[in-house]
């Protein structure tokens, strides 16, 4: 019983440190793209079904502006949701919350991928470590003879 309760706590231990790892790598990732694809008509119609009011239509609304990054005005580009009811008129704008929506579902699935994988690679982790720390407890044979 013993053993079975520490190869369970070990298992476990071995799938957490696994999706830490991998999440450092998926998440960083699934950031950008959720960032870099928030503006597309994909992403714009799924979260203006979550945004808009019933009986609306989402839009995009793109404007110049500007931004300032190391004291220097340098020229951007703005993004705004638009829902838009029959007859055209702007019922709600959102500047930002739907792109936060949009990279948070992204970054969700870049998460379950995480955990999925890291379940993948748990058991290889965990034989790769145990053969690591065998060998270090393993004894030299050069120290176990004794001189005569």
């Amino acid at each position: 019983m013993k053993s079975a309760t520490t190869g369970a706590v070990s298992g476990c231990l071995v799938w957490i440190i696994a999706c830490g790892v991998i999440s450092m790598c998926i998440l960083p990732v699934s950031t950008a793209i959720g960032g870099i694809t928030a503006v597309t008509d994909f992403a714009i119609q799924q979260i203006g079904a979550i945004v808009c009011p019933e009986n609306t239509t989402p839009a995009v609304r793109t404007y110049a502006t500007t931004t300032t990054s190391d004291g220097f005005t340098r020229p951007s580009t703005a993004y705004v949701l638009q829902c838009k009811d029959a007859g055209g008129e702007i019922v709600m704008e959102d500047p930002v919350g739907y792109a936060f929506i949009w990279i948070g579902i992204i970054v969700a699935i870049g998460l379950v991928l995480s955990g999925v994988l890291a379940f993948l690679f748990a058991a290889p982790a965990g034989v790769l470590i145990t053969k690591f720390v065998n060998r270090i407890k393993k004894p030299k044979m050069a120290e176990n003879i004794e001189p005569q």
